[in-house]
């Protein structure tokens, strides 16, 4: 780590000395180790490490951004001399400025336990074991025409510096499960079904054996799919799939898309125009969180903040560039862990109070408009029969607006996805659109 610091702060000294008004440098290492079996076989094997160094220049209201995976230190030099050069050569954008250093103040010093010494450990034999294990467990049933598991584990660590007064690093490690099962259905349909898992910590993984089993039960419960009706309908998504719903739904609130005119949000603080049962906090600080930091990639001190408080637009996420664009107070420009404040019931009872809906287990492609929410997404899921996931369904669409309905939500779980940045229970709305049959 001290390697990468120094590379960070010799990369903006280089800068300074050779003409540049400001600099931010952020040096990089990965590793990164995948092993998957295919039908009893060892499919793919690989592992790979990386650095690299990032370099943003500021020269007299010029700016430009560049890399390099080189960090030799006359090769360093050589980098920065031409990146300073280059820019001088830029036009002159007002709106470039290096973050203000007071940002940087009252950064946690909190253990966020990003780290775990094991996933370093972890041998080749070893990914190997759990996928085998995995893989075997998918093979338990005579309608498998296909099997896939993989393990993943990776470590990444870096280090920033700039000329006005910021220095950080930070390092992470994070391991991941995975399954894919491929099944015969009549009229030689193939049905798929797959689970995941990952954390932060060896320890917090599931016995990887389990997980082939909830992979094999997705697939079987896609027998017999069939497009499902043009209804409108209550709609329970269940927590894996909830995470896009939000990303979509607060995709544009930042100073960027404000700026450029493409935000649903612009000018929206304080308006409650969703359920009151949405809050969403934006929790940096959160022990093992996948979306975990001290600080953002400008350097701003991370803070815990609401983003949607019972309903109403709380903030905006503001950088530097853009803030000054839109005119809007600098808080940090990229979302950490999105957490939804969760309700008191899990997914099953939610299930058993949905009469004649649809579970919506996953999307199949779609799309969002930023600046009016209008989207229409293509889902895969369950007809809700007898409070419980009934005939599988697809080959439909949801259609609507993402403001209508989110202020349709009539229930949270208790249940949040956590192998995710955003944290999400399960969801229930009134009034859905579906498109099929």
């Amino acid at each position: 780590m001290d390697e990468l610091l120094d590379r960070a702060r010799q990369a903006v000294a280089d800068a300074r000395a050779g003409g540049a008004t400001g600099a931010w440098a952020q040096a990089t290492r990965s590793r990164k180790s995948e092993l998957s079996v295919r039908d009893g076989a060892v499919e793919t094997v690989r592992s790979a490490t990386s650095r690299g160094l990032s370099l943003q220049i500021y020269a007299e209201g010029r700016y430009s951004a560049h890399s390099t995976t080189d960090l030799r230190p006359d090769r360093l030099a050589r980098f920065v001399s031409d990146a300073v050069a280059l820019t001088r050569l830029l036009p002159v954008d007002p709106f470039r400025e290096m973050p203000d250093p007071a940002l940087f103040a009252g950064r946690s010093a909190a253990d966020l336990s990003l780290v775990d010494p094991a996933v370093g450990a972890v041998s080749p034999e070893q990914r190997e074991a759990w996928a085998r294990a995995m893989e075997a467990r998918c093979h338990g049933d005579s309608r498998v025409i296909s099997a896939t598991a993989g393990v993943t584990d990776e470590a990444h660590e870096g280090a920033a510096a700039s000329s006005n007064g910021f220095e950080g690093s930070w390092s992470s490690t994070a391991a991941w499960l995975s399954a894919e099962v491929t099944v015969r259905d009549a009229e030689d349909k193939r049905p798929e079904g797959s689970w995941y898992t990952g954390s932060r910590r060896l320890s917090a993984l599931p016995d990887a054996a389990s997980l082939g089993d909830k992979a094999l039960a997705e697939a079987l419960s896609r027998l017999g799919s069939r497009k499902g009706p043009t209804t409108k309908a209550t709609m329970v998504v269940d927590p894996r799939a909830g995470s896009n719903l939000i990303s979509r739904l607060l995709g544009p609130n930042n100073a960027g898309a404000i700026a450029q005119g493409r935000s649903f949000w612009a000018g929206k603080i304080g308006q409650r125009l969703l359920s009151p049962l949405l809050t969403i906090t934006d929790e940096p600080l959160l022990a093992g969180g996948f979306g975990s930091r001290h600080f953002d990639g400008e350097g701003i001190a991370a803070r815990p903040r609401d983003i949607l408080r019972e309903g109403a637009l709380a903030t905006h996420y503001v950088d530097t560039y853009y803030g000054k664009k839109a005119k809007l107070s600098v808080n940090g420009g990229s979302p950490s862990n999105r957490v939804v404040k969760p309700g008191m019931a899990d997914l099953g009872a939610l299930l058993r109070q949905a009469h004649g809906g649809v579970y919506v287990t996953s999307w199949l492609g779609g799309n969002a408009d930023p600046t009016t929410l209008d989207f229409s997404l293509g889902i895969r899921g369950h007809v809700i029969e007898d409070g419980k996931p009934g005939a599988p369904v697809g080959e439909m669409n949801v259609t609507g607006n993402l403001a209508t309905l989110f202020a349709g939500l009539v229930a949270v779980g208790n249940d949040p996805w956590m192998p995710s940045s955003t944290l999400v229970p399960t969801l229930v709305f009134e009034g859905v659109q579906f498109s099929g049959a």
